[in-house]
């Protein structure tokens, strides 16, 4: 079984730390905050077992590596598979214009 390497962009750890800081400072909610956090993490790194049996995104750009991606309650994590990396790219609230952000 092929064994993957997770890593993150830049961008995509300042999007979590805004989901975190929103839900607890704006949404006065700490608790809803790291529980939303644990599920984030928890979904990527049971997906890093085998990320690429998933489907992919169909994008309307052309990608180099294609788009799939995780859905963990209102948030979506974006990702690609780059060889034996599972690079996280963005980690979206479900409802914004997805395609413009990725």
């Amino acid at each position: 079984m092929k064994k993957y390497t997770l890593r993150y962009l830049p961008i995509a750890k300042e999007d979590l730390l805004e989901i975190i800081n929103y839900i607890q400072e704006n949404l006065k909610n700490p608790i809803a905050a790291e529980n939303t956090l644990k599920k984030i993490e928890s979904a990527i790194l049971e997906r890093l077992e085998s990320p690429e049996s998933f489907a992919i995104w169909p994008s309307k750009k052309n990608r180099k590596q294609p788009y799939r991606r995780i859905n963990v309650g209102n948030y979506t994590v974006w990702y690609v598979v780059i060889d034996d990396v599972m690079e996280v790219r963005r980690i979206l609230y479900s409802r914004r214009n997805e395609e413009n952000l990725i």
